[in-house]
């Protein structure tokens, strides 16, 4: 007489069609607290147990991380065999946020923080530190652009300012 395991809600397994290959259990711990536990044949991949969880959750895949031991678990195609037996999976939303990244200056090989406002090339486009904010200093693009643009603006001054004398008064 054959007997039927009963399986409760919120354990979840998958079957494996050869019965001489020795199936590994995992826990995962959800968000919730909650642990449940997964039945699994050894070449189960990350993305099948992704998939897994996110319908336990009904979550989309990509919303949540995979943890083992304080590392996450990002290779997709990675056997779960690699991991230990009766190993905690934690499922962890990822944070965003922090501060704010510090810009640095895009001339190539320089690693000093950028100028705010006076660092800022309106002819490039690029952010640069007090070495290089300068058009010359860091060899800009637009630097001719800058030239004739000064040169036009300075000989449009002049020509206003011109004072004009008129003959026979």
């Amino acid at each position: 007489m054959r007997s039927r395991s009963s399986s409760n809600a919120s354990s979840i397994s998958l079957s494996s069609d050869s019965p001489a290959v020795e199936n590994t259990q995992i826990f995962v711990k959800l968000l919730n607290g909650e642990t449940i536990p997964l039945t699994l044949p050894p070449n189960t991949t990350l993305s099948t147990l992704r998939h897994l969880i996110s319908l336990r959750l009904s979550l989309p895949a990509p919303s949540f991380r995979l943890q083992h031991a304080g590392h996450h678990l990002t290779s997709p195609s990675s056997p779960l065999a690699s991991l230990p037996p009766n190993a905690t999976i934690d499922v962890t939303i990822p944070v965003r946020g922090g501060a704010p990244k510090k810009i640095r200056c895009t001339f190539k090989d320089c690693k000093d923080q950028a100028q705010r406002i006076v660092g800022d090339c309106s002819f490039c486009q690029g952010q640069f530190c007090g070495k290089h904010r300068m058009l010359e200093d860091h060899k800009c693009s637009g630097l001719e652009d800058c030239k004739k643009e000064s040169h036009e603006r300075n000989a449009d001054k002049l020509n206003s300012e011109r004072t004009m004398v008129v003959k026979g008064i």
